[in-house]
């Protein structure tokens, strides 16, 4: 295998990270609409709960993208 189709392979496997968050920000955002409601005088206190969810679940998913490029453009 040459080197350059080991580094497309790689930065393509590299970008799964990127739908895992995607699927990852769907089921939060999903559970948090269930739970509110079910029980709207409790969702202002998740709310808090829900962007962190978000910003970390976004934060796995840019780093993968930086993780496919790194592979794409350094190595």
């Amino acid at each position: 295998m040459e080197a350059e189709a080991a580094k497309f392979i790689g930065a393509g496997l590299a970008c799964f990270g990127m739908a895992g968050a995607a699927i990852g920000v769907a089921n939060i955002f999903s559970n948090f609409l269930s739970g509110a409601l079910r029980n709207p005088a409790a969702a202002p206190g998740q709310f808090s709960n829900l962007i962190f969810g978000f910003a970390v679940t976004e934060a796995l998913g840019i780093f993968s993208f930086l993780v496919a490029l790194l592979l794409l453009f350094v190595v």
